[in-house]
């Protein structure tokens, strides 16, 4: 049996990986954690506010720790912060810490890495599941999710608040992961199975947040858009 809590992100891949959980019956659910930047009290990079987070967790039916980073935090910092975090949960009871990835081999390698400095286990859910399944989970299961946020060089203003559907897409452009694990877009779900009831929200503004490292091949004006979730 492994008691596990959930890096909970606010999107459609951590919503689909608890739903994966509470169906196994190897594994007892002690809870959840969601990265936050402090200086701006949202998500770190999927742009939900605090406030939005603690309305989705009374939906969800399970405690959360907060993982407070700083804006643009460096490699050092994050794990301080990480490590901190873990050792609340080793005295809590906690063995495994689980996430959403799918594919990317260098993020997975990553979370085992700290994880193992920490004494945790870990356990990826979705990994290497095609796109076509999730799609037809994300459906057949009832998850609702829109965009929050979107690179500017890759999707750009016509993709940010987009509902989650077959016509998503079927539209997305050529060489864009479907699930946006190259880091394309990130999603907020609001609506499924693991939900008690959906999230009530509206929409605000959108704002242009520009890359704080330049990189020589993307252009000057790169950047995300993120969308206000109130």
């Amino acid at each position: 049996m492994k008691k596990a809590v959930l890096f909970w992100s606010a999107g459609k891949d951590s919503a689909m990986t608890l739903h994966s959980l509470k169906q196994d019956p190897q594994v007892e659910i002690m809870g959840l954690v969601t990265t936050l930047n402090s200086d701006f009290e949202r998500i770190s990079m999927h742009g939900i506010s605090e406030k939005v987070l603690d309305r989705q967790v009374e939906q969800l039916g399970f405690p959360i720790i907060k993982m407070w980073v700083p804006n643009q935090p460096d490699y050092y910092s994050y794990e301080e912060a990480f490590l901190k975090t873990c050792t609340q949960l080793l005295e809590m009871g906690v063995d495994t810490l689980v996430f959403g990835d799918i594919f990317l081999e260098d993020l997975r390698a990553y979370r085992e890495e700290l994880a193992s400095k920490a004494g945790l286990n870990t356990y990826f859910p979705l990994w290497k599941r095609s796109g076509n399944e999730l799609k037809k989970v994300l459906t057949d299961e009832g998850f609702e999710a829109i965009t929050c946020c979107v690179q500017s060089d890759k999707l750009g203003n016509d993709w940010i608040g987009k509902q989650l559907n077959a016509d998503f897409f079927k539209n997305l452009p050529s060489g864009i992961d479907p699930f946006g694990e190259n880091g394309e877009f990130h999603t907020f779900c609001y609506n499924g199975p693991v939900f008690r009831n959906p999230i009530n929200f509206e929409t605000g503004e959108v704002v242009f947040k520009p890359l704080q490292i330049k990189q020589t091949d993307r252009a000057e004006d790169t950047g995300f858009l993120y969308l206000d979730i109130i």
